[in-house]
């Protein structure tokens, strides 16, 4: 269930979000990253992934959130938990306010290959080696925590 903008900002504003980000790996090792369009982590390479909706379960959010966000629909049981992280950023969607707490559930996913990825979220995808993407300044500190 989506809610509206005035909704949507006081649970912003009153409570963490949880969300599934997507550690998605190549059979070369590299992690696929994505240059954020939109608040929060606007602007950086950050995994895809989003939050699970009200009365979604793990399993539906995660098969929603693979075919949004990598153009192909995973079942969870294709992915190994990582482990969860808590992501805080200062701004949210909305703006400079509210601030925003993400409970992140970081899941593995191994590929072969993507045929094509989605734009709405991010303005492009780069495959990452693990060295890279901890050296490259415009990773966010949130999707480097993955690999430390």
């Amino acid at each position: 269930m989506f809610l509206s903008k005035e909704v949507f900002t006081t649970v912003l504003d009153s409570t963490p979000l949880v969300s599934i980000d997507l550690v998605v790996q190549n059979p070369q090792g590299q992690i696929l990253l994505g240059e954020r369009k939109n608040r929060p982590a606007q602007g950086y390479w950050f995994v895809p992934g989003g939050r699970i909706l009200k009365n979604e379960s793990l399993a539906e959010a995660f098969k929603r959130l693979t075919l949004g966000e990598l153009g192909e629909a995973f079942a969870i049981t294709d992915a190994v938990l990582h482990g969860p992280y808590d992501h805080f950023y200062t701004d949210s969607v909305f703006g400079e306010q509210p601030a925003t707490h993400y409970v992140a559930l970081a899941y593995r996913l191994s590929v072969a290959e993507l045929a094509s990825l989605p734009d709405e979220q991010h303005s492009g995808y780069r495959w990452f080696s693990v060295e890279e993407l901890l050296a490259d300044e415009r990773v966010h500190k949130h999707t480097k925590a993955y690999f430390l």
